[in-house]
């Protein structure tokens, strides 16, 4: 899955390619030495096929004209103070890069392929400066390739690849969209082999965490009690509507994210998702993936978006279903799928995809007991609304299993996910209180053991939440609590 080269790049390629430079100059000053000139010169304005021609004649000085070896500088050394020639020689070298294997083969080959380079991404701490914009994309094709040309690891790639990140990082984490899309692509680059992916994940406090809050953006940042955890949207097909209408006036979708932008987006998390194995606790534990992607697909405006989401959805929910399936019934995952089936798709991969999560989900439904659907969920550490926390039925025929079940630890488990403060999703808070409160009006005379696990003490601190649904579901727990000791009383 192969993305085009970013616009923002190619206009700044064109301008530099069209600038006059004062070669000559340069030697006189012997910024370049005359024979670097006569290399360049060969090269310079040229044909494409000559300019093959030409290199495939000599490679090794080529390689050493850009790269330097144990007795000569590279030319991004010796011409560290001519701006113009470095920017000129940056984007000569992504050319060559994409143009001529040969070449390519040997710079990867070179024993310190990129210590010339990686000076020029600190040049500068604007994001917009064309040294260190041109250096990543250099580094970005180069090591691209290097890592399927070398399985194994290498100190080279060890030493150059966090770094590279960490620029991209900035970019995918400034406001510009130009320059977002720029890191993004380059990530993309790199993300081919499982070693870039580990180390990416690695790294994923400064790569993924922006990259999350774009597909958070497009989600519409919308309170997750009303849409991302419903299974169908007021009107249907009225959400898809207005993505359309919007992308077809603006390319927008949700949050005013760029629907070019989200899609890059979406193929980096496809490719980092067949880590699923190493990274889908993780997505879960820090991002929610879940429920955000169920959102995601609900709103997708193009049959690309909706491929690649369900590419990565089947890539994590294959490799990693004791996590994450108990947070995709919740979320109406399953509801999501049965609609999409209803719409015209045509694309192959995203038909097998569907059909895969589908029978995925059908399987892991039919092997589930309420009981083991409401441990999981509890077991996952974020409570959502889902079925069994409203059903009378459900808690009249398993309280006392959650409070004795393994010496109540599903009640320890629910006193600790209470005891966090839940800023940003306090409907977690008011979801544990009214299980409290189940628990309570169901079981009795297991008071004392939940006010030694502290859950009565933390809904009574509750009830003065911010939160109006927080403070209602705890005000419900409390008084459940006090009416069985007032019944107890007059007994």
């Amino acid at each position: 899955m192969s993305l085009d080269p970013p616009a923002y790049v190619l206009s700044l390629q064109n301008n530099i390619r069209a600038r006059p430079i004062s070669w000559e100059g340069a030697v006189r000053a012997k910024t370049i030495s005359d024979a670097d000139l006569k290399k360049i010169k060969a090269i310079d304005k040229v044909r494409k096929e000559q300019r093959k021609q030409t290199i495939e004649e000599d490679v090794d000085t080529y390689t050493t004209l850009l790269l330097g070896d144990g007795e000569k500088k590279s030319i991004f050394e010796s011409a560290a103070k001519r701006t113009d020639i470095v920017q000129y020689m940056l984007v000569l070298t992504g050319d060559l890069i994409e143009d001529i294997p040969s070449l390519t083969q040997s710079l990867v080959k070179h024993p310190h392929p990129y210590k010339p380079l990686l000076p020029l991404l600190k040049q500068s701490n604007n994001a917009e400066d064309p040294i260190p914009l041109l250096t990543s994309s250099v580094l970005s094709s180069l090591l691209s390739r290097a890592l399927i040309a070398q399985p194994k690891s290498t100190p080279e790639i060890d030493e150059a690849l966090p770094k590279l990140y960490s620029y991209i990082a900035l970019l995918s984490n400034t406001s510009d969209t130009n320059l977002q899309d720029i890191g993004v692509q380059e990530y993309s680059a790199l993300l081919r082999t499982s070693k870039s992916r580990l180390q990416f994940w690695e790294q994923r406090k400064e790569t993924l965490g922006p990259l999350i809050d774009v597909l958070r953006n497009a989600a519409g940042g919308r309170d997750s009690d009303s849409t991302l955890h419903n299974g169908s949207t007021a009107g249907g097909s009225s959400i898809r509507s207005t993505a359309d209408a919007s992308m077809a006036a603006n390319m927008k979708v949700g949050g005013g994210v760029g629907l070019q932008l989200l899609y890059h987006v979406l193929v980096v998390i496809w490719q980092l998702s067949f880590e699923g194995k190493v990274i889908g606790k993780g997505l879960n534990d820090e991002h929610d993936i879940v429920p955000l992607y169920t959102q995601l697909l609900r709103i997708s405006p193009k049959e690309k978006t909706t491929r690649v989401l369900l590419g990565t959805l089947n890539n994590l929910l294959s490799y990693d279903q004791s996590t994450l399936m108990p947070a995709a019934l919740p979320a109406k995952l399953p509801a999501v799928l049965a609609n999409l089936k209803t719409r015209h798709l045509t694309d192959p991969d995203l038909l097998e995809d569907l059909d895969s999560i589908t029978t995925l989900m059908k399987d892991y439904t039919s092997s589930q007991t309420t009981f083991s659907e409401y441990s999981a969920e509890v077991n996952s550490g974020h409570l959502r609304w889902s079925p069994p926390h409203k059903n009378a039925d459900f808690w009249r025929e398993n309280a006392r299993q959650i409070i004795e079940e393994e010496k109540g630890e599903l009640c320890k488990k629910l006193a600790e996910i209470l005891s966090k403060d839940w800023q940003n999703d306090k409907q977690v808070l008011a979801i544990g209180c009214n299980d409290v409160a189940f628990l309570v009006k169901e079981c009795p005379e297991k008071r004392q053991q939940l006010d030694r696990m502290g859950l009565k003490a933390r809904v009574m601190v509750l009830m003065q939440d911010e939160n109006e649904s927080v403070r209602w579901e705890s005000l419900r727990a409390v008084g459940e609590w006090l009416r069985y000791s007032v019944d107890q009383q007059q007994q």
